[in-house]
């Protein structure tokens, strides 16, 4: 009878440390997964900082444009005060969109490990430096075009 009891016992024993073993791998697995999700968060965010990005140049382009566009268009339809008002915030806007793309992007929220690289700043900043240097351009053209 005492050899009938050790079985159940043994068996018991044996159950408890398979199930022991199983947890613990699924701990790691559960580890793992976390880790991972979180290296996929700090990519989504760098991705979305680049859109960001974008979103700015795109709108400072934008205004560029409409502000060149007004001192074509708007000539000999509104007073000259108005056009070149027009014209110069317009470009104006454009110029200050390009610096808040580079500022909004140089902010360094440290994500954990992503994968995803950053854009270099020496690019962000070369790119953003050269549509400046147009927009003042601009502004210098609409203010002599007189």
């Amino acid at each position: 009878m005492a050899e009938g009891s050790r079985r159940p016992a043994q068996e018991a024993q044996r159950e408890l440390a398979d199930s022991a073993e199983k947890l613990e791998e699924s701990a790691d697995r559960q580890t793992d997964s976390a880790d991972r999700r979180t290296e996929l968060a700090a990519d989504r965010t760098i991705l979305a900082a680049e859109r960001t990005y974008a979103a700015w140049v795109r709108t400072g382009l934008a205004a560029l444009a409409s502000g060149v566009g007004a001192r074509a268009l708007l000539t000999d339809v509104v007073p000259d005060a108005l056009m070149w008002a027009t014209g110069s915030v317009l470009v104006l806007f454009s110029a200050f969109c390009f610096v808040a793309a580079v500022w909004r992007q140089m902010l360094r929220v440290a994500p954990p490990r992503p994968d995803t690289p950053r854009l270099p700043p020496w690019l962000l900043i070369l790119v953003n430096a050269l549509l400046l240097v147009t927009a003042v351009a601009a502004l210098i053209g609409i203010w002599l075009s007189r």
